[in-house]
């Protein structure tokens, strides 16, 4: 109970003696300021407890000061002697957000706004994520790695911002050592408001890292989010976020760009491995899991409402769903700039948003961020008509995510999307404004912000975002742009309060090097990795192999590759997985005819990025085929001319089909070795493990193998575990295996299960949930919860009349009788039987609107 003192109360803490102030009053009792403040530790850090409140922390270094009311300490992060609201830890988050907001300038809002570019700690040379130390890079020596570089202190202090991303760290140590270096920076500065770090996802097992029970990391390795998706197990990804989540706050991250949950529909995207794979239901599960455990706090660390000191504030990417890239091209680039729904089918995309991340089961609700995609969603804004980038369009952001589904959280733009593009369309590091890309860098920056976005970014300076704030004054007047900008500033606010970054923001560097990396976590990230793997072929149960058996494992080719700087890697041959590591499981020969098994461990085809400028030098328009097989593949099926085209950059040209080009996989040497082994292996087992990053064709290779392994993003060590039978296989297809590169071609970008799957010699067919274990084929309680969700129509015929019927409640049949797959549009909707012609190709898709739709049916009539 609050107490009503008619009378200065002297109050003592740590034996220091106190300085009455006369200043602001809370419920009738006195603010005071310590005369004499709590001695700092070695790094000039004060800790502060509360008894019934939690910890405070500061720098000696900022100038901050401790208030105390009834015996409670609070921070004077204003430096004003009184305790204002927003410092006021016991009132509720929106009321401190608010109060803050309102004391804020518009320089400091507009900082507010903005989120850095890259930043290693310590800084590189560049060109790429460039920084210096008082003028000197930090590889000219004596630099400590935790410092803040120049740019750093600029764009902190001049610009105001105060939300960095943090890509590599040196170490734990250094991580933790340069967010307190940061935090005593702009605890110092105007209203003493916290950096909120973040991070892209940083928990990438290395395949050729050894993991020992028991022993420590420099972080927990978990298998890629695709691989969290093949355990069909939301338990598993749960556990994930929470662990990473506490290993984030370690580092000093509070934020999290991720979960990605764009729906993989489109077999061909390259980033369709960040993804939880092309479920909807799937997806949405997994969505949920992972939120609501890098938001939630439990017990002591808990704040209120599930926020507290573990949490991370998770920012689901990419509204609406950037995953129907047109032919697969990637909006990285302006080669991919347009998502495409040819087949209708916008609805499901938007499922592991509205059921997953904004529909959690942890007290925290919803995902505190949403980052819309670069791609132009293209045909979607039914409302403004509007073909421009996800970003600023209106209809999306306000009118359905806002609006629609209200959401009242930060919404932050891709990365560079308000700048520049480049020259051509195959530049990385460029701009990515599409559909803006005529406007000045100001004027996106308006249009963004009248779309009711809150956040740039990869943009340091502030200039853009106050200019843009001029430009709304001359359009709406000062009082509706000043509302607009504090409405941003109390949402992004928010999710600095509610991890208590403004209560202490400092990290126990000891802490921080037990934590990240401990060997529990690193074991639960081993054992998800094992639970990732996908067993796809096991002929004549030819594993698991048996102990003291020889094995042959050919050298791994690794391809040339260019990077996003331009630099090239030649091609190269390595040993597929350490011999010391190899050894541990199995004799070990590199004679095939010595050998009782052989491994061959290779990658997915890369099969390129759909485009080359080289092609334009030769008259062309430089789009070729995405392919999914290691061989050459002539694309005869594809469109003949594309959904969406149009580009400054490639000025004339109005169709990007890439009908009748050829490509070869530049890891084609990965069959070759498959098919030299089966030849020198002279009928003994061949198994082939694949480290897959997105669907491709087995045809080319599967009968090859007596046993075929998949894996998603894992250590080599979890891949011998499974063949040696010291871990049994459990994992599912995330996504349909492709019967050839002709059914890929036919798909829909925006329709998920709609590729005809490839079926082995076993007579297993590939589908979404396929999986075997050591007794064949699995059908447990995953399978039954999300494989064929929605049935498969049942096509017959009967004296040329055809019926096509579905046994899922609620469903809605679609068919086309020309081979085309069909589009969830009124014109293909099945109400009655029909005559169909003799020799014409049948295809049905059932669909319930807003959960999922059916793999494709296929009748050949007069077959």
């Amino acid at each position: 109970m609050k107490k009503n003192l008619n009378l200065p109360v002297a109050l003592c803490l740590l034996g220091a003696s106190c300085l009455i102030v006369l200043g602001a009053m809370t419920a009738g009792s006195a603010v005071t300021l310590l005369k004499k403040q709590p001695a700092a530790d070695s790094s000039g850090i004060v800790l502060v407890k509360n008894a019934n409140g939690p910890t405070l922390g500061y720098s000696t270094s900022s100038g901050i000061k401790i208030l105390t009311v009834d015996g409670l300490s609070f921070k004077d992060l204003n430096k004003n002697g009184k305790l204002d609201k927003y410092e006021d830890w016991r009132l509720p988050v929106d009321d401190r957000a608010k109060d803050l907001a309102a004391q804020m300038s518009v320089g400091q809002i507009a900082g507010l706004m903005l989120y850095s570019v890259h930043q290693a700690i310590p800084a590189l040379a560049g060109p790429f994520g460039r920084g210096t130390y008082n003028g000197k890079l930090f590889k000219d020596g004596g630099i400590d790695p935790a410092w803040v570089t120049d740019q750093q202190k600029e764009f902190l202090i001049k610009d105001n911002l105060r939300h960095v991303l943090v890509t590599t760290v040196q170490s734990p140590e250094v991580a933790a050592k340069w967010n307190n270096n940061v935090q005593a920076l702009v605890e110092g500065t105007g209203l003493g408001i916290p950096a909120n770090n973040s991070s892209d996802p940083r928990h990438s097992a290395f395949s050729g890292v050894e993991y020992t029970a028991g022993a420590g990391g420099k972080i927990s390795q978990w298998p890629d989010q695709l691989g969290l998706a093949a355990t069909f197990d939301p338990a598993v990804t749960e556990q994930f976020g929470s662990i990473a989540a506490k290993e984030y706050r370690a580092l000093g991250i509070s934020t999290a760009l991720s979960p990605q949950i764009d729906l993989g529909s489109e077999p061909r995207w390259v980033r369709i491995n960040g993804t939880f794979g092309e479920d909807p239901q799937l997806a949405a599960d997994m969505a949920r899991a992972y939120v609501d455990g890098f938001q939630t706090s439990t017990g002591s660390n808990e704040i209120k409402d599930g926020w507290g000191f573990n949490s991370v504030n998770a920012m689901m990417k990419h509204w609406p769903g950037g995953g129907p890239e047109e032919g697969g091209r990637d909006a990285h680039y302006a080669y991919g700039k347009y998502a495409v729904y040819p087949g209708n089918n916008f609805d499901e995309h938007l499922v592991s948003f509205i059921d997953g991340a904004l529909k959690l089961k942890g007290k925290t609700k919803m995902a505190a961020a949403v980052m819309p995609y670069y791609t132009i969603s293209y045909g979607r804004d039914v409302k403004n008509k509007e073909n421009d980038g996800n970003s600023y369009s209106k209809y999306l952001i306000t009118d359905l995510l806002r609006e629609k589904y209200g959401y009242d959280g930060v919404v932050c733009t891709d990365w560079l999307v308000t700048a520049d593009e480049a020259k051509t369309p195959d530049v990385f590091l460029a701009g990515k404004s599409w559909g803006m890309e005529n406007k000045t860098v100001a004027e996106r920056h308006y249009k963004i912000l009248m779309a009711g976005v809150d956040q740039f970014g990869g943009n340091n300076d502030a200039g853009p975002v106050i200019e843009a704030y001029n430009m709304g004054i001359k359009e709406h007047g000062e009082p509706f742009m000043h509302v607009r900008f504090v409405q941003s500033a109390v949402r992004l606010l928010r999710n600095i309060f509610r991890v208590g970054l403004f209560e202490n923001p400092y990290l126990d560097v000891e802490n921080s090097k037990e934590t990240v990396g401990k060997p529990e976590f690193m074991t639960a990230g081993y054992n998800a990795q094992l639970k990732s793997v996908v067993m796809l072929k096991n002929q004549g149960n030819v594993l698991p192999i048996q102990k003291g058996k020889t094995v042959y494992i050919p050298k791994k080719y690794v391809a040339p590759n260019k990077s996003i700087f331009g630099d090239v890697t030649p091609e190269k041959w390595e040993d597929a997985v350490k011999p010391e590591l190899l050894k541990k499981y199995f004799n070990v020969t590199d004679d095939p005819a010595k050998a009782d098994y052989a491994i061959v461990f290779v990658n997915s085809p890369n099969g390129g990025a759909g485009y080359d400028f080289e092609d334009t030098k030769k008259g062309g328009n430089g789009y070729f085929p995405i392919s999914l097989q290691y061989g050459k593949y002539t694309a005869t099926e594809a469109r003949e001319h594309s959904i969406a085209a149009g580009d400054p950059t490639e000025p004339g040209i109005t169709n990007r089909s890439y009908k009748n080009k050829s490509f070869m996989a530049a890891n084609a040497m990965d069959l070759k070795i498959i098919e030299d082994t089966r030849m020198a292996m002279k009928g003994k087992p061949v198994i082939v493990t694949i480290a897959v990053s997105k669907p491709l064709v087995p045809a080319e290779f599967e009968r090859d193998a007596n046993g075929i392994v998949a894996s998603f993003g894992v250590q080599n060590q979890a891949i011998l575990d499974i063949l040696s039978g010291a871990a049994e296989p459990s994992g599912l297809l995330p996504f349909q295996m492709p019967a050839n590169m002709q059914t890929v071609e036919l798909q829909a970008e925006d329709i998920p299960h709609d590729m005809l799957c490839y079926t082995d010699a076993d007579g297993h067919t590939y589908d979404f949930g396929f999986g075997m274990n050591w007794k064949g084929v699995i059908n447990d309680s995953r399978t039954a919860r999300y494989v064929n969700r929605v049935a498969k129509p049942v096509i017959s015929i009967k004296g040329g009349t055809v019926a096509i019927a579905s046994t899922t409640a609620g469903a809605k049949v679609y068919y086309t009788t020309n081979g085309t797959t069909p589009a969830f549009v009124k014109e293909n909707e099945y109400s009655k039987p029909f005559k169909a012609a003799k020799g014409s190709t049948i295809k049905a898709i059932a669909k319930v609107y807003g959960v999922d739709n059916s793999s494709m049916a296929e009748f050949k009539a007069g077959e």
